[in-house]
């Protein structure tokens, strides 16, 4: 249950025409009043000789007790209280409750008999709206400080009450929803999302790898944004503003928005924290910066990237929390990098899981930059290598990554979750729904590829194979024996003695990293383990082959503890 309190108003008739109304899409169904102050206010729309102005007059006879150098203009308060969507309809008279119980929380009407005037009028099937006057009955302005947080206080409790869908309590750091009337202009104009969102996207993908203010204004300009910077008398840069071109107001000017109203960690001073590398790797001997090879295409910018996404994790798992969550943050420019680049029957879901993910990526834990630095390089390296095939190296690399990049989601959502971070574990945990359907597509050909060559191995190479996994993985051969991918992990093996390596030590090594009793697919998880360990480069081309309907995926059980109440053991999910 979702409390939002509105800007303050100064026209309480004009709120009334519009609650009354039949809305912008003629959404409004039979609305009515469900409880008032003192449960007898008029109600225009179930009372025939009762307008919208009887109702206005009434709320607002309080001013009446103020001379005019006393009242306040804004003196309309506005809360609207919408339920889940998978909530049951709830009656007039528990919306009515719900109302009472608001505005008592928040102060508005504290039940002490000098309260605010107020109404509370239904719409819709799943939300209500209150409307008051905020000139108590002794002529005092009411101690409505903190409402919002007061409101959200209340609901959390309405929710367990009624047994309705429970919402993860916030922290403060997410980003400004989309107002009503931005969602509806999205929707007129045919848009997929509401300008804030698409813009909020767009500045994410812009910042993402990039080293410079210049890159970064660069890169907007290049995505088609407007934008209107805003310098100092003294010629420094304070802070930017964004617009869609074709996102204009009621005068036809470009609607702006400034990037830390888009997300807190959009604005200009946030964003150049990024730009900072840890004195560590800050320069080299000569005083220049770390020089790393230079990416040679979509396939290597994916190995460097699944290898950062490796070490990533390994500090969340063990580093302290500023390391952690910069970590966390650098982990959404990987995916946003990722969905810009990655091939078409890829596309949607990782934009989904990069969308996700972007609140996970904030906390009240600070991120210290620099440490961040391999992540944000491999964020780079995807954008500055260019969109990736759906095949070949370049597919199986693109599924070895977003292999990676749903561990690591499932690892962020961990991290909050012992934290108690509700809205960001959950927010991880929903991208990493959203990877492994990525994860499905991408791996989907590669795995197919691989399965046929395993089975078109000699006799005596699948043997020895055969005779390698019971040696190394005695409690688990016979299971990865009768899995689909078993070919697919055999033709692994077999690359891996070619390549020189030792496939029992590689594959000792792989086995020891997580657990895999749990896995749905132990061969997946291996295969890529393998061949990220091994470097194994080469797969075979076959673009005219047909991919499999659907390859199995490791560890996606939903976990057995809510990740709103406690640490899920992400060890037992997969790798």
């Amino acid at each position: 249950m979702i409390p939002r309190i509105h800007q303050q108003g100064s026209n309480t008739l004009g709120l009334l025409h519009y609650l009354y109304g039949k809305g912008t899409h003629e959404e409004h169904i039979d609305p009515h009043l469900v409880a008032s102050f003192d449960g007898m206010a008029p109600d225009p729309g179930r009372g025939p000789s009762v307008t919208k102005k009887d109702l206005q007059h009434l709320l607002d006879q309080t001013l009446s007790l103020l001379d005019a150098n006393r009242r306040h203009a804004k003196h309309v308060w506005h809360c609207s209280v919408r339920a889940a969507p998978d909530d049951p309809i709830l009656s007039d008279e528990q919306w009515g409750d719900i109302a009472r119980r608001i505005v008592a929380a928040t102060g508005i009407d504290p039940g002490n008999g000098a309260g605010c005037r107020w109404a509370a009028v239904r719409h819709a099937d799943d939300h209500i709206h209150i409307i008051a006057t905020l000139i108590r009955e002794d002529g005092r302005r009411p101690d409505h400080h903190r409402s919002g947080k007061r409101a959200q206080a209340e609901c959390r409790l309405i929710e367990k009450e009624l047994g309705l869908h429970q919402v993860a309590p916030g922290d403060g750091t997410a980003a400004k929803r989309a107002t009503s009337a931005e969602r509806h202009k999205a929707e007129r104009q045919g848009r997929e999302r509401p300008a804030r969102e698409k813009l909020r996207e767009t500045v994410r993908r812009a910042v993402a790898g990039a080293t410079s203010e210049e890159e970064f204004f660069d890169r907007l300009a290049a995505a088609g944004l407007l934008i209107h910077k805003r310098i100092a008398p003294s010629g420094d840069l304070l802070g930017y503003k964004v617009a869609l071109p074709d996102d204009r107001n009621g005068v036809k000017e470009p609607v702006f928005y400034a990037g830390s109203t888009l997300a807190p960690d959009l604005s200009l001073p946030r964003i150049r924290e990024r730009w900072t590398l840890p004195a560590e790797t800050a320069a080299s001997a000569d005083g220049s910066r770390p020089v790393l090879p230079d990416v040679t295409g979509p396939a290597f910018a994916r190995r460097r990237a699944t290898a950062a996404t490796w070490q990533a994790l390994l500090v969340i798992d063990q580093g302290d929390e500023g390391a952690a969550a910069a970590q966390i943050a650098a982990a959404g420019e990987v995916l946003d990098a990722l969905a810009k680049t990655s091939a078409a029957h890829t596309r949607k879901e990782l934009r989904e899981a990069a969308f996700a993910f972007e609140r996970a990526s904030r906390s009240r834990i600070r991120a210290v930059r620099g440490h961040d630095h391999a992540l944000r390089q491999a964020a780079r390296d995807l954008i500055h290598s260019g969109p990736a095939l759906g095949r070949g190296e370049d597919g199986a690399t693109t599924a070895m990554l977003i292999d990676m990049a749903f561990f690591l989601a499932i690892a962020t959502a961990n991290w909050h979750a012992r934290k108690h971070h509700g809205q960001q574990a959950a927010a991880a945990q929903q991208a990493a729904e959203h990877l492994h359907a990525a994860y499905e597509a991408a791996a989907a050909e590669s795995m197919v590829l691989l399965r046929q060559r395993g089975q078109r191995l000699a006799p005596r190479a699948r043997q020895r194979q055969a005779d390698l996994l019971r040696e190394v993985l005695p409690d688990l051969a016979a299971r990865v024996q009768v899995e689909p991918g078993w070919a697919a992990l055999a033709a692994t093996l077999d690359d891996v003695r070619k390549a020189g390596h030792d496939p029992a030590s590689l594959l000792t090594e792989a086995a020891r990293r997580r657990e895999l009793d749990t896995a749905t697919s132990i061969s997946d998880v291996l295969v890529w383990r393998l061949r990220r360990s091994a470097d194994l480069t080469a797969l075979p081309e076959s673009s005219h082959q047909t991919p499999a309907p659907g390859s199995r995926r490791q560890g996606l059980s939903a976990p057995s503890t809510p990740l709103t109440q406690g640490t899920v053991n992400h060890s037992s999910r997969r790798r």
